[in-house]
């Protein structure tokens, strides 16, 4: 689930007060959306290659990052349901769908990672 902040964050956002009917100007936040998150995944890749020493320093960051993606999964169920009962266009409810199935399989596979957390040292040692 999004924590408090990122939900305030969301709300303040341009983004959010804004619906983009320019391509390009939605073409440009995108960019900017993934500029940003690959500025932050560069400084999370050094931390974690220095953090990670074995399978479960790993453990607490999978969980995290599960806890977060089967909130937003949810959000985009809503998203869904709103779309689909107010009749909006198919494409959109196909692509909506399509990112909620693709949510619930990251889940199960950030699970598996987690179990693997334990599984991996458990049989090694």
């Amino acid at each position: 689930m999004r924590r408090t902040w990122q939900a305030l964050a969301a709300f303040t956002s341009p983004s959010w007060f804004y619906a983009h009917t320019d391509p390009e100007q939605l073409h440009q936040v995108l960019a900017e959306q993934s500029a940003a998150a690959n500025r932050e995944a560069a400084d999370h890749a050094t931390q974690a290659a220095t953090w990670n020493v074995d399978e479960l320093h790993v453990q607490p960051g999978v969980l995290e990052v599960r806890r977060d993606v089967l909130g937003d999964v949810h959000y985009l169920e809503g998203l869904l349901i709103g779309a689909r009962h107010r009749g909006l266009d198919p494409e959109l409810i196909e692509r909506l769908a399509a990112a909620v199935d693709t949510g619930h399989e990251l889940t199960v596979l950030l699970a598996d990672v987690a179990r693997a957390t334990i599984t991996a040292p458990a049989a090694g040692r």
